[in-house]
């Protein structure tokens, strides 16, 4: 399982071969509050990298999520759509946002490790 980050505070794993998940970091869930709606992906629809894929609304803002990676949607996450405060409770597990399927593998290697977000987040 390897885990990377966007700048934009997305995280995106890859639990196996055919899909990785995507969600928001525990900072970008810290700096929204508490999460009341969330806007998933199309299951099937494409995006490219840095496309925006879903919306994440809190009672402080709303903030776009960003494809981390071009790819396929292949799944959603219906029990975060139902109760949208699991990214408060688990950003990090079960408040995953939406699974894709990679097109560009180096799109992935060129994302930060954690180390790397780790040194992103002492210059916020």
């Amino acid at each position: 399982m390897t885990t990377k980050f966007t700048a934009d505070h997305e995280w995106i794993n890859i639990e196996d071969h055919e899909a990785a998940a995507v969600g928001i970091t525990l900072h970008a869930q810290e700096a929204l509050g508490d999460v009341v709606f969330v806007d998933l992906p199309a299951v099937g629809k494409t995006y490219k990298m840095g496309e925006v894929a879903g919306v994440v609304e809190s009672v402080k803002a709303a903030a776009d999520i960003n494809m981390p990676v071009s790819g396929e949607v292949v799944e959603v996450n219906e029990a975060l759509r139902a109760d949208p405060s699991l990214a408060n409770r688990d950003p990090m597990g079960e408040g995953w946002f939406f699974k894709v399927h990679l097109t560009d593998m180096a799109e992935f290697d060129q994302l930060m490790d954690p180390p790397g977000y780790d040194a992103l987040l002492k210059t916020l």
